[in-house]
């Protein structure tokens, strides 16, 4: 071995040791190539253009501090970002049960038709039709009892009678099929979606993808003192709230992993069926920043009780700093379309102004080629 590093040494000396390696003779000495100035600019195009238009930070490769309306983000949207911390509190009666026996307030579009089709067209039909009918039982009972009417009346096929208690109740299901069919068709013909977030329901949490975004969260009920420390009601806060924008339509596509789960909202009038293999859709839009909760509605185990729901709705720019700080993305911040062609001229001219470097050495023709002692030796 020392043998064998000696000779290297004294090949190497004699500039024979390229030619040995090769196995090939050693190629006649030329004269030294001539150094190129340092001075002369480079004339690669794309060189040229990256020095005359350098990408900027957060400029055209990085748009996750787009605010919603795909717009550049200012500085103090970029510092926010960077420290999100949702300030959002609970407000009592606001998107919570708070012991009354109606509905929820309602924030969007369809929870308020649905509101004022539950309060101004069922409840009135439900109360009139159940007095009258207690009135009539209340009458009958006094009136034709046996002590009152000995001798009962054999009248049948009474036509008058007959007629009315059949067009009456087809007059009141009339009323109530008008805005009940219109209510279904604004619920099944969402608008077109400015955010889709899939919702996946699992034993016993949820699951939150914002595919558009790239994030992706798991969801899970707060205990007792965790929820007591953030001031959140009972069995109703969790430690990852779904994060919507306010005034964005919100497509919600639900699944499920393991059982039939349900995801809900009162507060936006939205349940549906989260079920194994397939994939439901519904939507909501609300104007109003707050927090909304919710449960699972779906028997679906042991801890079915112990799996609710909370949705944030905050500002665009709010949403935007989200996403930000959960690693994603938002989408539509395309690059300035005039930073291209500004490029090119820019490269263009730098092309043109550089001066021919004055001697050119050229590289070998072919390539060298091992033999196959070499190889095997390798």
């Amino acid at each position: 071995m020392r043998k064998f590093l000696k000779l290297f040494a004294i090949a190497a000396a004699l500039g024979l040791a390229p030619a040995a390696a090769l196995g090939q003779p050693a190629a006649p000495p030329q004269a030294p190539a001539p150094a190129v100035q340092p001075s002369a600019p480079p004339s690669d195009a794309i060189s040229a253009q990256s020095q005359a238009a350098p990408a900027q930070p957060q400029q055209s490769s990085d748009p996750a501090m787009a605010n919603f309306t795909g717009e550049a983000p200012s500085d103090a949207e970029v510092a926010e970002a960077a420290t999100f911390t949702s300030t959002t509190q609970p407000e009592l009666g606001i998107g919570q049960p708070d012991g009354r026996a109606g509905l929820q307030d309602q924030f969007t579009p369809i929870g308020e038709e649905a509101a004022w089709f539950h309060d101004v067209i069922l409840m009135p039909a439900i109360t009139i039709i159940s007095l009258f009918v207690l009135a009539l039982l209340a009458w009958v009972i006094i009136r034709y009892r046996r002590a009152a009417n000995p001798t009962p009346s054999r009248t049948t096929h009474n036509t008058l009678l007959e007629v009315a208690w059949t067009l009456v109740p087809v007059l009141i299901l009339v009323v109530i099929a008008v805005p009940s069919i219109r209510l279904l068709a604004h619920q099944y013909s969402p608008p077109e979606a400015d955010l889709t977030v899939k919702v996946i329901g699992n034993q016993w949490y949820w699951e939150y993808e914002y595919p558009d975004h790239g994030v992706q969260l798991v969801s899970n009920m707060l205990d007792d003192e965790q929820a007591r420390a953030r001031g959140e009601p009972r069995q109703l806060g969790v430690d990852e709230r779904m994060v919507v924008p306010a005034g964005a339509t919100v497509k919600v596509i639900v699944t499920s992993n393991d059982v039939i789960h349900a995801w809900g909202i009162p507060a936006f009038w939205t349940k549906i069926d989260a079920v194994p293999g397939r994939l439901n859709e519904t939507w909501f839009r609300t104007d109003r920043p707050g927090l909304y909760y919710g449960v699972c509605y779906e028997l679906c185990g042991a801890r079915h009780g112990y799996m609710p729901i909370a949705v944030e709705v905050v500002s665009p720019e709010q949403f935007a700093a989200w996403i930000a700080s959960k690693g994603g993305t938002m989408p539509g911040a395309a690059p300035a379309p005039a930073a291209a062609p500004a490029a090119t001229i820019a490269a263009d001219e730098a092309t043109a102004a550089t001066p021919a470097p004055s001697e050119i050495v050229e590289a070998p023709a072919e390539a060298p080629v091992l033999s196959r002692e070499s190889n095997q030796t390798r």
